[in-house]
């Protein structure tokens, strides 16, 4: 299929591709890959399932004819399992927001690039939704019963039976009932991006862009609002998150009319609802699938369900009354500030030594990036460093940092993984090179960038011959 996607690229500029990097994988079973040729840069995308290809396509070339911020599609094998796309860089909310998301305290710089994100998104329900054909959805056109019964059922076995709490399945499908009516009372012609999140956000000289819509549907504009600003590890303060609903009521009411008290009496449901939802997929992945990062994210989403809680759900009695029992256990307070694991990762120049391990657990891979060609050797890259295109270019051309990357990503994955398990809280990686400046800074960067995404950590970069330190 990569043998596809050079035709696609082909075909599309006139040039053979001279680089082909895969990027980090997301959540699903796509692959991902940043083509280049001169200056010109695309992404090409290889997916397994050609139905939810052809609904990112034909969305995606429906939100720009709407004039919307999405990544335009060039173009698409005939079997649908390939396409490539417009390239929008590495910038991601999600990264954008480190910070505050760490510390719990979100800068003013953080908090605008959040309200721009949401400003965008009534934009997205209601021109999105705007003459859509709804059946280029997948898996389903639409927010309806059966999905509501899904994401329930998935609570319920996958989370609450699995924590050992007595209840009355009777009672509680009763009050499912009741929700799932209330959940559906206003419908409407809008689009439900359905992973509204801050990983599914771009940012591009400043503004959002946005990424991975091809599970939405038509549904209510209370579901996206719920996902983006309960995510269960942003710890959004409670100013933070009225700021963000304020600032997308304001936008809401350029396409229709608002009454205050009724919206958000509908998005405190949509909040539970969606909270209801994490845990079973917490619960899944981390009791079922035995991944611990998962039940470490469980006390964040206790805590969105306690506040919830504050005001009784009066509605569904038998499941307040569960809900109120299940938030109060002890293992759903506990804190996992102080078991999460912490990668620490170097650059370093070898005449200057192997940098110390301050955490007294005596070190961890050193990764010796010499063999790899070196572009400190020529005048013209001295004046840069690893993180510059310049370098970056001269050392994706031959492949030789790639293959060396892909090696030391398995080895460090596999590490991550059992450290995670075994609730070890430090971790140390250095890359040493000859000056800590060009390779050793590419490779930490890179390394950096692929377990933040992929694991439940903390990653503090630090390139210690530039005087750089980062968290993310």
């Amino acid at each position: 299929m990569e043998d596809t996607l050079k035709r696609l690229f082909e075909q599309y500029t006139g040039r053979q591709p001279e680089s082909r990097t895969e990027l980090p994988g997301s959540g699903s079973n796509r692959r991902y890959f940043r083509m280049q040729a001169g200056n010109i840069s695309l992404i090409g995308v290889i997916g397994t399932s050609p139905e939810e290809n052809r609904a990112f396509v034909t969305l995606s070339r429906h939100f720009r004819e709407k004039g919307l911020k999405v990544p335009a599609v060039f173009a698409s094998s005939e079997d649908a399992l390939s396409y490539i796309q417009e390239d929008l860089g590495d910038k991601i909310l999600f990264d954008s927001i480190a910070q505050g998301r760490e510390s719990g305290l979100y800068s003013s710089m953080e908090t605008a690039l959040l309200c721009r994100t949401i400003e965008q998104l009534p934009r997205i329900q209601f021109r999105g939704g705007s003459g859509l054909d709804w059946s280029v959805c997948h898996p389903q056109p639409a927010f309806d019963a059966r999905t509501i019964d899904f994401d329930l059922n998935y609570f319920k076995y996958c989370f609450l039976k699995a924590t050992g709490v007595e209840f009355n399945e009777v009672l509680l499908q009763d009050d499912f009932e009741k929700m799932k009516a209330d959940l559906l009372e206003e419908q409407g012609d809008t689009f439900m991006y359905r992973d509204f999140q801050a990983r599914n956000v771009m940012i591009r000289d400043g503004e959002p862009w946005f990424i991975d819509f091809q599970g939405g549907r038509r549904g209510p504009i209370y579901y996206d609002v719920a996902s983006f600003i309960w995510q269960a590890r942003s710890r959004y303060p409670e100013e933070l998150k009225q700021e963000l609903i304020r600032t997308y009521v304001r936008s809401l009411r350029s396409f229709r009319e608002v009454d205050e008290d009724l919206f958000n009496e509908r998005l405190r449901l949509f909040v539970l609802f969606r909270t209801l939802q994490v845990l079973g997929a917490y619960g899944f992945r981390g009791y079922f699938e035995k991944k611990p990062h998962f039940l470490a994210s469980v006390p964040f989403a206790m805590d969105n369900l306690r506040a919830l809680l504050r005001k009784p759900f009066d509605s569904y009695p038998y499941l307040n009354d569960l809900l109120s029992q299940l938030s109060s256990m002890p293992q759903f307070y506990e804190s996992t500030s102080n078991t999460r694991l912490e990668v620490r990762i170097y650059s370093f120049a070898y005449k200057k030594g192997i940098p110390a391990d301050n955490t007294g657990n005596g070190g961890g891979y050193v990764f010796d990036c010499r063999s790899i060609n070196n572009p400190g050797k020529y005048e013209h890259y001295r004046q840069f460093n690893g993180n510059d295109p310049e370098v970056i270019k001269f050392l994706e051309d031959d492949g030789e940092v790639t293959e060396f990357l892909a090696s030391v990503y398995r080895l460090a994955e596999a590490h991550v993984q059992r450290f995670i398990e075994r609730k070890f809280t430090h971790l140390q990686i250095c890359f040493g090179c000859t000056g800590g400046q060009h390779r050793s800074v590419y490779c930490a960067e890179h390394l950096a960038r692929h377990l933040a995404g992929k694991f439940n950590v903390r990653v503090r970069l630090t390139h210690r011959e530039m005087n750089m330190e980062k968290i993310l």
